[in-house]
């Protein structure tokens, strides 16, 4: 093979691009401190996107930086899935060796679908946790290879890049933490039109700020003066140098081409067409070296040489003498790899194929094709399938392109290359009918990606028309294209509307439903109603069993009660009948959660323990996603939070072993949970925003907003709580929402209405929530629900205009409380402590309410909740009874001991408020409250007068100042005391008990 060629068209001398070299420098001198770095390198083609990147990789390597590049190939018009990161990956195994072995020990089988040296690829998991296993095993593979070495990965052409590429590029991006690593990636930005799909992947980075953005400019006239000279080895003429500048408009590339031209005496007549100015140099090849170059051009960004060799059918001598013209000229480079050659600059190839006439390019693709099919091994396994398919695609011959369309799909989805495995199927749709029906009843049966999907009839059936509508179905649904997904089941449905296929139409409803509850059309229920319909009384089989287990999953969720238990013991059965050992898993999951939910609670956590041991002994995949994330959000729901804490850090252990990211996502949110909820706030919020980071899904991502905001209000950072809250909302817009979410948020809503002062807000949300009804089996989200309305009304009494309606809201909660279950000691002792706040809303609570509540939350691992009770039975003791003062002074302790260990700043403020009022010792207890704030006297006086409800003009009679005066002490107040308004220093001054005199006489 030819060694590369040093021509006088490109200068020795890097010009310009100080700042961008120092920006990417300065990457690499973060990552080489352990800080991984991504890179992004925008510009219009040819304004030196790959040079800049050559000159910072150079310097990297003699730094001793590792360096692997991959480029984005374009086969046709098609990108081939994961190319630019499996290239980089066999450059790392040529370069590391046994060393890249033992760093992918364990994993060989799955991460083979990069990188085939490794060995036989092992069965996909035909899921999306299949695919994201494989990001989080080569996440894991590049931080293992980064630990003793600075590592660069170099991605060249994003915008040809496929969609899997990008979405494992945007998984790197996001999750990489701890690694010596630099990720540069170049695209194309004159490319990137409003619907170019690298848009909003680019847009999802901007939002990162891990990643960096580097946009190169055109050069100007000192550079292009620069570039020149070193092109020329002297200084030229002022004459050229404007000439040149004025025509390539500081474009690097053009700038050489016009500058090559002229030197070979193009002083005149040069085309003012962009593609006729890069096809001078082409066109002043020997004729074999412009035909080698169109051929080259039509077979992708870069050709193997045998390859080559086969489909220019020149002699060997001819062939390199061709090709060493092209090289000479500098139109062609060896490939990194020495296999082969491609274009050194991509719109030389692309006004190349340009002028290829249409004919000529369907030629051409044919005799791709045949050589490819004569002799597979001109190409790499990997490669081979999908060029094989784009090949006959091209040369427009439907009898050979459906076969290889089809096999390549097949390909695409053993690599989890979902969105192209889409394109490819959407092309078999569109090649069906134009191929001959004895090829189309020739083909085997597809082999499936559907675990449950009734195959054919007998062994001599071919595929039909509706098993391809099958599994585009589920390709477009795990490629993140549901409305396709919809549309095409849709198309397979009134093709079985005639009844009789009802098997595989049961298997397009439960499609369906997934794809409708997915874009947030509703509940899925109507479309699994279908389903169960079309198989009652048919023979069992497994998309019988699968339509009950989805039944009885959708009522876990939705209705939980005896229809769903009973379904779901169908399902268990009717699995077991036929031998479908992952649905009954399924099945007997979904069963233990609805078991502990109807009362059963040791026998449903028996039953799902069972099956996580047996899942994780089989490795079931499909399974494990869902069976340590279930159980202990279970165990977190009757209370056993410590427990809750060991499983899930069991099911995060697993689901790292096996990659799987989203589920890992889940647990992450499951342990931060039960952390927060066994007071180690710290920890929890650690752990969400690990999940946070993780999540790609609405669910686990609302759970972790969710928590966050708990923590931050817990905290009493009330606008970092209402960001939460809005970031949830956000989402939910866009993604839908859970029923058990809508009570989340609205008692996050009420609680911060109650903080703020705001009680006719928390009134309107909890009527809202009642009317609407709470979710069957709901009880776990409600009870904190009307918990923290009763907080919000005790909290309000003495707030101005909070007496008026008060009565019937506490009603209202007294009557939805006594419909709600307690069936464990944590729903018993949230009754007690929800009808202790509705006393002391109405002005009535004694030291026995508080008592209760405190002696039902001690043995419960809920330091918050029972320093909250203590707190208010000390502050009953001391109303009721002076004579229980030390009482009183222990129980203060202990709640301020679990407050300032927790960082619960508004109730341990509140419990050392009431000790400095009793004159009970604390330890060192802060000034009084309004000296603490830094009020003045006046400010005082104007507080005062706002907690009673009065307007600005009320409180300048009042003090006899003027209504502008008194509303700059507001402003200042407001200020102050970092609150957004009157409501909130009211509630803020009730809270402290700044003005008793105010508050008694609001109760009054």
């Amino acid at each position: 093979m030819l060694g590369p060629v040093q021509t006088q068209s490109v200068s020795p001398v890097f010009v310009g691009r100080a700042a961008e070299l120092t920006a990417l420098e300065t990457a690499l001198a973060r990552a080489t401190a352990g800080e991984p770095q991504a890179v992004l390198v925008g510009g219009e083609a040819g304004v030196g996107k790959t040079r800049l990147v050559e000159e910072f990789l150079s310097g990297a390597c003699r730094s001793g930086a590792v360096v692997a590049v991959g480029g984005c190939v374009e086969v046709g018009a098609d990108g081939l899935p994961f190319a630019p990161v499996a290239t980089a990956l066999r450059a790392l195994h040529r370069r590391l060796g046994d060393e890249l072995a033992r760093a992918a020990a364990g994993q060989e089988g799955e991460l083979a679908r990069l990188l085939p040296e490794l060995g036989e690829t092992t069965r996909e998991a035909h899921d999306q946790e299949g695919r994201a296993r494989l990001f989080e095993l080569t996440a894991r593979l590049l931080e293992r290879l980064a630990a003793e070495r600075t590592l660069i990965l170099a991605i060249e052409d994003l915008h040809w890049a496929d969609s899997s590429t990008r979405e494992l590029l945007a998984y790197l991006f996001r999750s990489l933490d701890a690694a010596r690593l630099v990720i540069v990636a170049t695209y194309r930005s004159d490319d990137i039109h409003r619907r170019h799909p690298l848009r909003p992947f680019l847009a999802e980075l901007d939002r990162m700020r891990t990643v960096l953005r580097v946009e190169l400019d055109r050069f100007n006239r000192d550079e292009v003066h620069a570039q020149i000279t070193g092109i020329q080895g002297a200084p030229p003429d002022s004459a050229l140098v404007d000439r040149v500048f004025a025509r390539s408009e500081g474009n690097a590339f053009f700038v050489e081409e016009l500058a090559c031209s002229i030197a070979q005496g193009c002083r005149t007549g040069l085309s003012e067409s962009l593609r006729d100015l890069l096809l001078v140099r082409v066109e002043a090849l020997p004729p074999d070296a412009q035909r080698v170059a169109r051929i080259l051009a039509e077979g992708g960004s870069e050709v193997e040489y045998a390859l080559l060799a086969k489909v220019t059918g020149l002699g060997e001598d001819d062939l390199i003498e061709a090709l060493r013209g092209a090289v000479g000229a500098n139109i062609l480079l060896p490939t990194a790899d020495g296999d082969g050659y491609r274009f050194r600059h991509a719109l030389v190839r692309e006004a190349v194929v340009d002028d290829l006439l249409p004919g000529e390019r369907s030629r051409l693709n044919r005799r791709y094709a045949e050589a490819l099919e004569a002799d597979p091994a001109l190409v790499r396994s990997a490669e081979r399938a999908a060029r094989l398919a784009s090949y006959w695609y091209h040369a427009h011959d439907p009898a050979k392109a459906l076969p290889a369309v089809l096999a390549a799909a097949v390909e695409a989805r053993r690599r989890y290359a979902y969105a192209e495995q889409l394109r490819l199927l959407e092309r078999a749709l569109e090649l069906w009918e134009e191929a001959p029906r004895e090829l189309r009843e020739s083909q085997d049966p597809f082999d499936y990606g559907l675990d449950v999907y009734p195959a054919c009839g007998g062994a001599d059936e071919g595929p039909s028309f509706t098993d391809l509508l099958a599994e585009t179905v589920v390709a477009a649904y795990l490629a993140g294209r549901r409305e396709r997904s919809l549309a095409i089941s849709k198309r397979a449905l009134r093709l079985l509307d005639d009844g009789r296929d009802p098997l595989r139409a049961a298997w397009f409803w439960t499609q369906r439903s997934r794809v409708m509850e997915g874009l947030g059309r509703g509940d899925g229920w109507a479309e699994l109603s279908r389903a169960q319909e079309l198989v009652r009384g048919l023979p069992p089989s497994a998309v019988h069993a699968e339509v009950l287990a989805l039944v009885a999953g959708w009522g876990m969720i939705h209705q939980p009660g005896p229809d769903a238990y009973a379904t779901a013991e169908r399902a268990v059965e009717l699995a077991r009948l036929v031998g479908a050992e992952g649905i009954e898993l399924h099945a007997r999951l979904t069963l233990g959660t609805l078991m502990v939910d109807s009362g059963d609670v040791e026998g449903g956590l028996a039953e799902m323990a069972a099956v996580c041991a047996r899942v994780v002994e089989l490795g079931t995949v499909s399974v494990l996603g869902r069976c340590h994330v279930n159980y202990a959000s279970a165990l977190e729901s009757v209370g056993r939070s410590a427990q809750a804490v060991e499983v899930a850090t069991e099911g995060i252990a697993v689901h790292k072993r096996f990659g799987l990211v989203e589920s890992l996502a889940w647990a992450y949110s499951n342990k931060a949970d039960s952390l927060f909820a066994l007071g180690r706030w710290d920890e929890a919020e650690e752990f969400a925003t690990k999940a946070m980071r993780l999540a790609t899904n609405v669910m686990p991502r609302a759970s972790v907003h969710f928590l966050l905001a708990d923590i931050a209000f817990g905290r009493g950072e009330l606008d970092r709580a209402e960001a939460q809250l809005a970031a949830l909302r956000e989402d939910e817009e866009k993604n839908g929402t859970r029923p058990e979410h809508a009570v989340w948020s609205s008692r996050l809503a009420i609680a911060l209405a109650g903080a703020r002062g705001r009680i006719a807000q928390a009134r309107e949300t909890l009527g809202r929530v009642v009317e609407r009804g709470f979710p069957s089996g709901g009880h776990r989200y409600a009870w904190p629900l009307l918990l923290a309305a009763a907080t919000a009304e005790a909290d309000a009494r003495g707030l101005p205009g909070a007496e008026e309606g008060r009565d019937a809201v506490l009603r209202r909660i007294a009557k939805a409380a006594r419909a709600l279950p307690q069936p464990v000691a944590l729903w018993r002792a949230y009754g007690l402590l929800v009808e202790a706040e509705l006393r002391r809303a109405d002005g009535r609570d004694r030291v026995a309410d508080w008592a209760a509540a405190a002696a039902a939350f001690e043995p419960l691992e809920r330091p918050h909740l029972l320093a909250t009770a203590r707190h208010h039975w000390a502050r009953a003791l001391l109303a009721d009874d002076q004579a229980a003062r030390d009482l009183a002074g222990r129980l203060l302790a202990q709640a301020h001991e679990s407050a300032e260990r927790l960082g619960a700043r508004p109730l341990r403020e509140a419990v050392e408020l009431l000790a400095r009022r009793a004159r009970l010792p604390l330890g060192r207890i802060p000034q009084a409250p309004a000296e603490d704030l830094g009020l003045t006297p006046r400010e005082r006086d104007v507080l005062r007068l706002v907690a009673a409800g009065h307007s600005n003009r009320r409180i300048a009679e009042e003090l006899f100042i003027s209504p502008k005066t008194a509303s700059v002490h507001v402003s200042n107040i407001l200020a102050k005391l970092g609150v957004s308004g009157r409501g909130e220093a009211a509630a803020l001054a009730h809270r402290l008990a700044l003005f008793p005199d105010v508050e008694r006489a609001a109760a009054g």
